[in-house]
């Protein structure tokens, strides 16, 4: 167990310490293994973009455009055929591409603990009592996190992952317009947001569900 500060939400004061389990917050740095994790988890969220019609997509080409023989020229059925300029694509990319890959639940709680422990090592993991505020406004969320950064020392400039036991819709809205703020579930925690954001902020309640939900 590594004891780690409590801080109040409000205020940024230290009212107490928790004691965070080594299995999930104190597990061994591995790389290649978040590497891995990190690669399988961008696949799932790149859009495909890129779409060739087919030779029956394009338009026109409805009928034969000159007849079968007598004319000296070539063969040719359609004007939506590969061969012809405007015509259809062969084997070209395509909106209904799926880029999914599948990797192992336990190798993804690995990488998700080892990316855990990295930032509670960094100081860039912060714990506070209840992460809440009284009404869905940005610039009172904003003013919060400005009173915490001037009070906290571990916590100073740089995007954060707002980690929540439950909905909370005064804090997802509010954070909605705040530039490098994202807010997440701890149960729907993941390798790709812990990495793309510098802090996590979460207090003792979310704390408790990451240790039900990847208890190991």
């Amino acid at each position: 167990m590594s004891e780690v500060p409590v801080y109040n939400f409000k205020t940024g004061e230290k009212i107490d310490t928790v004691n965070l389990p080594d299995n999930i917050f104190n597990y061994p740095l591995n790389q290649d293994l978040i590497h891995q994790v990190l690669y399988v988890q961008s696949l799932r969220r790149k859009p495909t973009l890129a779409h060739t019609k087919n030779r029956g997509e394009v338009r026109g080409g409805g009928r034969k455009p000159w007849r079968q023989k007598g004319t000296g020229r070539a063969r040719h059925g359609s004007i939506r055929s590969p061969l012809w300029r405007g015509g259809g694509v062969v084997f070209g990319p395509r909106k209904e591409r799926n880029y999914k890959k599948n990797i192992p639940i336990k190798m993804r709680r690995k990488a998700l603990f080892s990316v855990l422990s990295q930032k509670n090592r960094e100081k860039e993991l912060i714990i506070f009592d209840k992460i809440d505020i009284d009404e869905p406004k940005t610039k009172i969320l904003a003013q919060n996190l400005k009173i915490l950064r001037d009070k906290i020392q571990d916590f100073k400039k740089g995007s954060m992952n707002i980690v929540l036991p439950s909905k909370n819709k005064n804090i997802f809205l509010a954070a909605k317009n705040l530039p490098k703020v994202n807010t997440i579930l701890a149960k729907d925690l993941n390798v790709f947001d812990l990495l793309n954001f510098k802090y996590v902020l979460i207090d003792v309640p979310g704390v408790e569900v990451i240790k039900e939900t990847f208890k190991t």
